[in-house]
């Protein structure tokens, strides 16, 4: 067959979908992540299902092809609403559309408007979602549709931000209410240090710009508790739910809902919340200056309309305005709302003070002065000021100096308690590690105390090389005892690797002839010869899982006698520990895994 009949036939095999109404709709949701419900719907299309065309690549690549994308995008649309409004699903509608379909002469006014209406769906319940696979060839037909859009009640998404053409410039100059991050920077993400700033710089965008983030592609509970840990309050994903021509009205991963992090309230935003007067949208600029009159100390007044926060009435806005001739007169009677800040910043209570600080640092110098709103599941809850942020930062600071191994810098005794305690408050499932330098005191006394610590110091830089998330956490009990606490799901595999660069390091450190040798002949304190092998690191796990222990000492316990297992062998080791049952003093299932020096 010529290359002209193969583009006619897929022609005519398109044309007949469209013509026979063949396509078929899913929706996949998009969860509220901080409330554990559905917050909306993406609507996803399909060929039918013995057709060549099936896919939506292979579908859109056609109607590129031969010249009906328009026809295929408005037919999708069609097919979607009238699926969505069908099934009755609830929360929002997410509709795909190809911003060249938005530009003359493809783009028709209101086309989708009488859709929704005649299947009785509001335009404030659907999100527009623009995709992009080549570049826009007319920006303002673009700029003008998306505000006839929004005129008429429908709402903006871009769609794959960190892929696609112009990804930053569209946001900027289409100011979407949200932004989907692209898949390639969810997946990894709690193992990626790269991805995870990525993700942050976005989010600290979308903060300063009142948009929301909706995580695409969560694929794993890790990856879910990273994007939650960032800030993000909206996600996708096959965790969360796969898509299906009818689904469900409620969330099928049910851990999404569970409360985090409750007995670390101490380090999170939520710590430095105060509550202050708040006002309405209506309520006007002389009642508003009379409530900063009477609070000296107030800064700004939320503006809250349906317990959600809409923006900040700034005092010094007001002041400026009202110091003008006339100012009070033109304005005092004028809704506050005309005047307040919409996008200020806003953080979740359970965001941590670290995550705070570098946001309200490296954003714009007002939220410094201005403070933060501080919500529960985008409902508010008061203010927090920067002033206090940087006092809780700074105890933080001076906390963590002053229970700092002085040779290594990493957290001592108490720190280490605290944070085993807390996960084991929450239940939390996690991995400690009790890691022990063997023979170190022969290598010390052969080869100097500078030596010693420069072998510990060195070995404190290489455990922490094992954290592969900012869950992860590295201690430093005092001389050759260091204490990991993991949850990252790959520990297993980053101890072996680290064993295997401990014998590196050493090899570097020792003198040559003491490395083939294996070990060296020094002095004991009775004066005779002893051979002491080289020195080897011994690593003892134990998996906790949530529930299983109640005390930071029970597994303390647990894990000197991992460690004592692991000096067992000759060499570097790892022995692991999991504890399966319900009570702690039962009987422990036992896995070895030497590795030598």
């Amino acid at each position: 067959m010529s290359t002209t009949a193969s583009a006619d036939a897929i022609r005519s095999t398109l044309l007949a979908i469209l013509h026979e109404q063949r396509l078929s709709a899913l929706f996949q949701p998009i969860a509220a992540l901080h409330e554990g419900r559905i917050f909306g719907y993406e609507g996803l299309i399909r060929g039918p299902t013995d057709s060549d065309l099936h896919s939506p690549l292979a579908l859109f690549q056609a109607a590129e092809r031969c010249a009906l994308l328009p026809e295929l995008d408005r037919a999708c649309r069609h097919t979607i609403i009238r699926a969505f409004a069908t099934a009755g699903l609830p929360g929002k509608l997410f509709l795909n559309i190809n911003p060249q379909c938005l530009i003359p002469p493809s783009y028709r006014p209101g086309e989708t408007l009488a859709l929704l209406q005649e299947y009785g769906l509001p335009a404030q319940r659907v999100v527009i979602e623009l995709t992009e696979t080549q570049p826009i060839a007319c920006y303002e037909a673009l700029l003008t549709a998306v505000r006839q859009y929004r005129s008429q009640g429908f709402r903006i998404a871009l769609d794959d931000l960190g892929e696609g053409f112009s990804s930053l410039r569209r946001w900027s100059e289409l100011k979407p209410e949200f932004v989907k991050i692209d898949k390639y920077f969810i997946q990894g993400l709690n193992s990626d240090a790269q991805k995870r700033q990525f993700v942050r710089s976005i989010q600290h965008i979308a903060l300063n710009t009142g948009t929301q983030v909706i995580a695409e592609g969560i694929e794993t509970s890790h990856e879910l508790d990273e994007v939650r840990r960032i800030g993000i309050s909206l996600g996708q994903g096959y965790l969360l739910g796969k898509p299906q021509p009818r689904p469900a009205g409620a969330l099928g991963y049910h851990d999404l809902a569970k409360p985090r992090l409750a007995s670390r309230s101490a380090m999170t935003a939520g710590s430095l919340l105060v509550q202050v007067p708040t006002v309405t949208p209506e309520v006007s600029n002389t009642i508003a200056a009379e409530l900063f009159a009477r609070y000296d100390e107030l800064q700004g007044l939320p503006v809250i309309d349906g317990g959600r926060p809409v923006g900040l009435l700034k005092r010094q806005d007001l002041l400026n305005l009202f110091a003008r001739p006339y100012g009070r007169e033109l304005h005092g009677q004028r809704p506050c709302a005309t005047l307040m800040d919409t996008t200020p910043l806003q953080v979740e209570h359970t965001l941590s003070l670290q995550e705070l600080s570098l946001i309200v640092s490296s954003g714009e110098h007002r939220h410094l002065a201005d403070g933060f709103i501080l919500t529960d599941q985008g409902r508010y809850l008061g203010m927090g000021t920067g002033r206090d942020l940087m006092r809780a930062i700074t105890e933080l600071q001076i906390t963590a100096a002053r229970y700092a191994n002085p040779l290594t810098g990493l957290p001592g005794n108490r720190p280490i308690q605290e944070h085993i305690q807390s996960l084991l408050d929450d239940a939390q499932s996690f991995v400690v590690i009790y890691a022990d330098l063997d023979h170190f005191k022969p290598f010390n006394d052969l080869y100097g105390y500078a030596s010693g610590d420069e072998l510990l110091r060195m070995t404190g830089e290489l455990l922490q090389q094992l954290a592969a998330t900012e869950d992860d956490f590295i201690g430093h009990i005092g001389g050759d005892d260091f204490v990991l606490v993991l949850q990252s799901a790959d520990w297993q595999e980053r101890c072996q690797a680290c064993l295997n660069d401990f014998a590196q390091l050493l090899r570097a450190v020792v003198q040559q002839e003491h490395w083939r040798a294996g070990g060296y002949i020094s002095h004991d304190r009775n004066n005779q010869q002893v051979w002491h092998p080289l020195v080897s690191l011994s690593l003892g796990a134990v998996t906790i899982q949530g529930g299983l222990f109640h005390s930071h000492l029970e597994v303390a316990s647990a894990a000197s006698s991992a460690k004592s297992m692991a000096k067992r062998e000759q060499g570097s080791s790892l022995f692991i520990e999991r504890r399966q049952h319900t009570d702690c003093r039962t009987a422990a299932s036992l896995v070895q895994a030497p590795i030598a020096a």
